[in-house]
């Protein structure tokens, strides 16, 4: 296995303690840490209905996080999607790959490849779960592609949908989609 450094800025504050990057406060903890928690309030609540929760939060999340951006980087449009995503891989969530997008339409196809959440619960089982496990990400796309239609002065706006886990039998990665409403 070859490795590298990570490629996106980080910025301690050195009397706080905080990380940053691009100007945003972020959080550094181990996978494992985090995805016990995820598994732990699915045990508590159910797959379903934390899937609900998340959706809400992620697609909150992800507005505010391509508007960030895009002021801070001066990046709008298709550019601040495949930054979002090129981000997103690059915090070690897995590699999400934009196979299509018509920003206009409000339409988009992602691709998932090595999720966080596939490769813990393989370890945790020994197997596939066959299940879709990486939900966390499904508001995100939703979120970026409704923060970009309105940064365009676009009134569309989207639902998106995991269609496909690698953690399912017969799957080795992940599918989102994304449509209007």
């Amino acid at each position: 296995m070859s490795t590298h450094s990570p490629e996106m800025p980080i910025a301690v504050d050195d009397e706080t303690g905080v990380w940053t990057t691009d100007a945003l406060p972020m959080l550094y903890v181990p996978r494992h840490f985090f995805v016990n928690n995820h598994m732990g309030i699915e045990d508590e609540i159910g797959a379903e209905r934390y899937a609900e929760i998340l959706y809400k939060a992620g697609y909150k999340s992800a507005y505010f996080w391509c508007e960030q951006e895009s002021e801070c980087h001066g990046i709008y449009g298709e550019d601040i999607w495949h930054h979002y995503l090129k981000r997103l891989s690059q915090r070690g969530w897995g590699f999400f790959i934009t196979e299509e997008l018509d920003i206009e339409k409000g339409t988009a196809k992602v691709r998932l490849e090595n999720s966080a959440f596939v490769y813990h619960y393989e370890k945790i089982h020994g197997k596939k779960v066959n299940r879709k496990v990486d939900y966390m990400f499904t508001g995100w796309f939703a979120g970026a592609l409704d923060q970009i239609l309105d940064s365009k002065g676009l009134s569309l706006r989207t639902k998106a949908e995991q269609t496909q886990s690698a953690a399912e039998e017969g799957f080795d990665v992940g599918y989102f989609e994304v449509s209007p409403l």
